[in-house]
């Protein structure tokens, strides 16, 4: 436990961030702002710290290089990073209509400092504030936070890209607009080798246009968003595969998001299969009009950039974007797509952990505990044994924990002190008896 209280401590103390979450404490200090603490406070110092990072601000880093790609494809978009991840739930969900049963407002899926403010779960939460400016165009990149598993592809901390398009649909010319522009992404298009399977239907009972807007405007704003986003993808992946050779394949399904409508998913084949690569769709005339925007209408999309960056970067492991080792931030060029070579892959230390549950609690509740004990020395975690016992009727779980290091051998000394951390911590948490 000494040993992770000083790998925390040197973590706040590098970082510029003036955090104190003791409990001894009434308040957050963070950059000079104090936050109240009530009973919905919990982000952890460590969290916190990694808002300093800011990955995407870095040219060199893949995070870094994979927004720029997508802004030189949305040239002609504003480009802006969200201020402080720190924003009003109000804004994080209100604002937004998320339902008050939604449970991405629960404490364990969000990171609070107290009831009214938290970090922000998406880069949505900024999107009234930037339609309020005027701005008609932009693409909008930051980094985001939520409770979450630990696997290979799942991190508190990662990062999305959002982007919207608006027009004045008083105007009479509007539809003129849109079809000039989409007379300019035909010409694009036509120099690229991408086929595209569209399985949607144009005004589909189960994905309609919104009665609030005029079907051939929604129609030309429908075509609009596919064109811009195939055209994204085809300039994103031709970094990554000879598509002169063999065509890049991208396909649009139906889907459902409460802010847009109709919505849409957009997938490309890769490597033989399928990978979902980012939802979209026309934006609800309803956060326009909150936005003092009611009379534009248009299209907005949103994606994470850590799941196309560990495909295109080929990065087997998202703990290996905070890595602040230079055999991995050597390997990558501002501007320049290239494959990750790992150097080195240090043994697992596997340790399991068995108890009978007193009372019913969240997985994320689990995983904020054990990441908080081990940092990022903790590969997965999985649950390989769930029973009730048939004589007792107690209920017991066994949780299975791959503990190493993506920098040095983890030894089982090591590994051994970290798990001893993680049971006596859960013991506290959960009031739980060790099996």
């Amino acid at each position: 436990m000494m040993i992770l209280r000083s790998q925390i401590a040197r973590i706040s103390k590098s970082s510029k961030l003036s955090v104190n979450l003791s409990l001894r404490y009434q308040s957050t200090l963070i950059n000079g702002q104090s936050y109240s603490r009530d009973e919905f406070t919990n982000a952890p110092s460590s969290i916190l710290a990694l808002t300093e990072r800011q990955l995407h601000q870095q040219p060199s880093h893949p995070i870094g290089i994979l927004r720029s790609l997508i802004e030189n494809s949305l040239n002609n978009y504003q480009h802006l990073t969200a201020p402080s991840p720190i924003v009003s739930t109000y804004k994080n969900f209100d604002e937004l209509e998320f339902p008050e049963d939604h449970p991405g407002r629960s404490l364990s899926d969000s990171y609070y400092l107290n009831k009214t403010t938290m970090l922000r779960t998406h880069t949505s939460a900024h999107e009234c504030d930037v339609f309020k400016k005027g701005t008609d165009k932009w693409i909008l990149t930051a980094d985001v936070y939520r409770r979450d598993e630990i696997d290979s592809s799942h991190y508190p901390v990662f990062h999305q890209m959002e982007g919207a398009c608006v027009w004045d649909d008083t105007t009479k010319n509007v539809e003129k607009a849109i079809e000039e522009e989409l007379h300019l992404l035909e010409k694009a298009l036509a120099h690229t080798n991408v086929i595209t399977e569209d399985v949607t239907v144009n005004n589909n009972p189960n994905n309609p246009y919104q009665l609030s807007q005029r079907p051939e405007v929604s129609g030309l704003i429908v075509k609009h968003l596919k064109m811009t986003l195939n055209l994204l993808v085809y300039n994103l992946f031709k970094h990554a595969q000879n598509v002169d050779a063999e065509p890049l394949k991208v396909r649009w399904i139906e889907a459902y998001f409460p802010w847009t409508g109709p919505s849409y998913e957009l997938e490309v084949l890769w490597e033989g299969k399928w990978l979902e690569l980012l939802g979209c769709g026309v934006m609800q005339q309803r956060t326009l009009e909150r936005a003092g925007m009611g009379h534009k209408s248009g299209w907005a999309f949103g994606l994470g950039l850590e799941r196309i960056a560990m495909v295109l970067f080929g990065i087997p492991d998202i703990r290996l974007f905070w890595s602040t080792d230079a055999r991995f931030l050597s390997q990558f060029e501002s501007g320049k797509i290239s494959k990750f070579v790992p150097y080195s892959k240090y043994p697992p230390c596997i340790k399991d952990v068995s108890f009978w549950v007193n009372k019913p609690f969240h997985e994320n509740d689990l995983y904020e505990i054990i990441r908080e004990c081990s940092q990022d020395l903790v590969e997965s975690v999985e649950c390989i044994d769930n029973f009730v016992h048939p004589k007792s009727q107690r209920h017991s779980l066994c949780y299975r924990i791959n503990y190493r290091s993506m920098d040095k051998n983890l030894t089982n000394e090591e590994a051994n002190d970290l798990h001893a951390s993680v049971i006596e911590n859960i013991k506290k948490a959960f009031n739980i008896e060790i099996r």
